[in-house]
């Protein structure tokens, strides 16, 4: 009489449900499930009752997600699986949480005692069919937490990055450098080294060596402490104010300023709105550092783009718009969210440091140590829109001092200037104008400095010292005026306009336009810019003027690139210097080399060629490049080699994945299947490639995450991966070691039935690689390992019966198809499976 498939019995019971709303009593969530069913045909109660249903979740009337469930007659709720979560707002390790309490089966009603996850109540609804969950923090506002919470009793781990870089050529001393920065989590407390061996390649190629960190710090709430040797930079200030001088030296000591480590990012817009303009319904994806971040549709017309789900700082971003799969136009645009500096209760922002200037294993400083040192710096959140800032430090017996204002005047402007004096070196101020407008951006820069360089050290970026080269005893300044201006979705214009005055003399102009368009079918990029710059050393202190035009043609989607460009300019002895160069780039895929180039060039001097190599391995990435010189003939290169090594209690792994995430996972992949490629999914926008073996992740420090684990590319295998997901929290230098399993599988599709050949409903039948539940007519279908091809049966958590399959026998592609199973409890293994095909 009634359809027998579980989508006719769902459709029949949605339209019974409808009908049947107004007989129930109207308070629904006071009503049993029993109650509710009461109202039922007899005939539906098999579509009701231990079958599977598709239901929406709900916890504190938060969207949990669509699952799958069982409904007993003993009150309770059971979840098959969850369906689809795109739409909730909970994190994914949350779900997990609810998700493994809900598998064992929850009973309806009130929780009278041992409640988990302080769980008050817990309610079906058959007129909407929705699952309700209430907690204790049903009331609660979930934005009142600020602060994530570390990790419940810390974390422990080591990540070590290692890099190489090693350069020289013909009439060229040798220069190299090996770094070595290592982080460390015990408990809470995360322990830094950093350490350099290196040597220059000018007249000192001395081996130099030096320690650079060796600390330990401790993140609170709002703040953090630091204690033992160390460089004080910056850390936690919205705008460092700029100091004319070096930086302090390493230091013995202790530090304690304002931190965002723990600071939850709430969602809130960029400063500087974003907008594109569609000709039709398009899609935008927006880019950082080449990892899609986000994705949003966009209507036709200028549209302004939602940037509260963005990561919260200042960077820049990719934003591409597409139309009907079509590339449209790609531009660069910068996202402003200072983090968590607009909270009128929390208007100071501080770094103070003391101790003694020391050196540690180092060559590098001529003064002893003993020194005393201290500094201290501010922020100061006057308005919404004002910042002010304070520096002052006592560095080698000079005192520094700086204060600074920033004033951002509307959604688009800001301004900002600083004034800086340092005891025997000079005083310098600056002055800075930013403008966003629809379609480009205006930015104005004035700096004047009176300085005496001549006995100061400079420090590179990697925490070297040295002594400066080119030392200056004068007046310096430098103003310039830069303009960029989209003119349409494939073109704009940029120009500079700057005059300096000290180290180099007059004005500079440098004007371009850029163009995307398509040249024989293939995307293209144009570029034309002129150029007027004041003269140099390396033109002879004659102004540099010419003109470059240059064409950058991407050949198809598989990695193949051709440029070239022709211009001229003004030659190393003055002269005039016509050029011109062509390139050819490779991009590769699932190979050793990521990519390839080749470029040759012609001058007034001759012919100059070039080339470089990305590469990458299990245990190692780096780069290789060599050249010759169109001047003088000679040879040069160098080699830059990047590794990670990442130890977890007793596992480590050395990876060529090189990464500026705080923290790691380290995975062991056991696949029964071939030459298999999955990918690693972080929810906070990264993705990394995983194979069989030992693999390691970066992932986030501090916060709770959850790692999603699937195969590469749209051809999946016959094959499931368990888990298919895992979580992590670590503190800052933490690892954690996860094993994930790929099991060969096969669908096998039968009927349950019982000792009598009656249809038996709502019994889980549990694999290795997964698990399903049977029909009301008995017919199940789900996902069986080849390896370890048994089947348990149970029901309301007993076991049943079991049964070991012939993967090979009655199987159709990667489908096999077992008939009856009859259930019992002198259910052999394999007796029962070869009685059925006999009879």
């Amino acid at each position: 009489m009634f359809p027998k498939t579980p989508i006719a019995g769902a459709l029949a019971l949605i339209i019974c449900a409808g009908a049947l709303a107004s007989e129930t009593k109207p308070a629904a969530q006071s009503v049993s499930l029993l109650q509710q069913a009461e109202g039922l045909p007899a005939d539906f109660h098999e579509f009701f009752f231990d079958v599977p249903l598709a239901v929406r979740v709900e916890v504190d009337q938060q969207f949990l997600g669509e699952a799958m469930i069982l409904l007993s007659r003993d009150e309770r709720v059971t979840l098959i699986n969850f369906t689809d979560t795109r739409d909730s707002d909970l994190n994914s390790s949350e779900r997990d949480e609810w998700a493994a309490l809900l598998i064992q089966g929850v009973a309806l009603g009130a929780c009278k005692s041992g409640c988990p996850r302080e769980l008050l109540t817990v309610h079906y609804s058959l007129e909407d069919s929705t699952v309700s969950l209430v907690t204790a923090n049903a009331e609660r506002d979930p934005q009142a937490r600020q602060f994530h919470d570390q990790p419940e009793g810390g974390s422990v781990g080591l990540i070590v990055r290692n890099q190489l870089n090693i350069s020289g050529g013909q009439e060229q001393n040798p220069a190299g450098r090996y770094g070595l920065e290592a982080s460390a989590s015990l408990g809470n407390w995360t322990n830094t080294f950093n350490a350099q061996l290196s040597r220059m390649s000018g007249a000192d190629t001395g081996i130099k060596h030096a320690v650079h960190e060796l600390h330990t710090q401790r993140e609170l709430e709002g703040t953090f402490f630091r204690a033992g040797y160390f460089t004080p930079s910056a850390q936690g200030l919205t705008r460092p104010v700029r100091t004319i001088g070096s930086g302090p030296d390493t230091v013995l000591g202790m530090m304690y300023g304002s931190s965002d480590s723990l600071a939850i990012d709430n969602p809130k817009p960029s400063l500087y709105p974003i907008s594109v303009t569609a000709n039709r319904q398009a899609m935008v994806e927006i880019y950082r550092n080449g990892v899609l971040i986000n994705s949003q549709q966009v209507a036709s017309g200028l549209q302004t783009l939602d940037t509260r789900p963005l990561p919260g700082g200042i960077y820049e971003v990719e934003v591409r718009l597409i139309e009907d799969g079509q590339l449209i136009s790609s531009n660069r645009e910068l996202i402003y969210k200072p983090r968590n500096w607009n909270n009128p209760e929390n208007r100071w922002r501080y770094n103070l440091f003391a101790g003694r200037e020391s050196k540690l294993l180092s060559n590098w400083q001529e003064r002893d140590d003993g020194d005393l040192t201290a500094g201290a710096a501010f922020n100061f959140l006057l308005h919404p829109r004002v910042v002010l800032g304070l520096s002052a430090r006592q560095v080698k017996e000079q005192m520094q001092l700086g204060t600074s204002a920033e004033w951002t005047a509307g959604d688009r402007t800001s301004f900002y200037s600083s004034v800086s004096q340092t005891k025997g070196q000079g005083t310098g101020m600056e002055l800075q104008a930013v403008h966003q407008y629809n379609g480009g951006s205006l930015v104005l820069r004035h700096q004047r400095s009176w300085l005496d360089t001549r006995n100061t050290y400079e420090q590179l970026p990697d925490g070297t010292h040295i002594r400066q080269r080119n030392t200056y005893n004068g007046q310096t300044s430098n103003t310039s005026l830069a303009v960029n201006q989209r003119l349409n979705s494939k073109s704009s214009v940029s120009a500079q306009v700057s005059h300096s005055e000290g180290y180099s003399e007059g004005l500079g102009i440098d004007l371009s336009w850029t163009r995307n368009a398509q040249l024989f079918g293939h995307n293209a990029d144009w570029r034309v810019a002129v150029f007027d710059r004041p003269g140099t050393v390396g033109t002879a202190d004659q102004r540099n003027r010419g003109v470059d035009i240059s064409l950058r043609l991407a050949l198809g989607s598989d990695g193949h690139q051709v440029s070239g460009s022709v211009g001229q300019r003004t030659s190393r002895d003055g002269g005039r210097d016509s050029n011109a160069s062509v390139s050819y780039r490779r991009d590769l895929k699932d190979h050793v080399l990521q990519s390839v180039s080749a470029t040759a060039s012609r001058d007034v001097y001759g012919t100059g060629l070039a080339g470089t190599a990305d590469f990458i391995t299990d245990q190692v990435n780096g780069s290789m490049h060599v050249q010759r010189s169109s001047y003088n003939g000679h040879v040069s290169g160098g080699l830059n080699l990047d590794s990670t090594l990442a130890v977890s209690g007793q596992k480590a792994v050395l990876s060529g994945q090189a990464s500026t995430r705080q923290a790691g996972m380290i995975i062991d992949v056991e696949s029964e299947v071939d030459d298999i490629q999955m990918r690693a999914d972080d929810l906070s926008g990264t993705s990394t490639t995983l194979r069989p073996g030992r693999n390691f992740i970066p992932v986030s420090a501090y916060k709770n995450g959850t790692v999603n684990f699937d195969f590469n590319g749209t051809d999946v295998p016959a094959a499931s991966i368990h888990p298919a997901r895992t979580t992590y929290h670590l503190n800052k230098g933490g690892v954690d070691y996860r094993q994930v399993r790929i099991l060969k599988t096969v669908t096998v599709m039968g009927r349950l039935v019982d000792a009598s050949g009656k249809p038996l409903k709502g019994h889980h039948v549990i694999n290795h690689a997964s698990r399903g539940v049977s029909e009301v007519d008995g017919f199940f279908s789900m996902e069986l390992s080849e390896k370890s091809p048994t089947l348990e049966v149970r029901h309301d958590s007993q076991l049943l019966c079991q049964f070991r399959l012939d993967p090979t026998s009655q199987r159709e592609n990667d489908v096999l198809m077992v008939g009856d199973l009859r259930c019992h409890p002198d259910t052999l293994a394999e007796a029962a499976y070869k009685s059925e095909k006999a009879s």
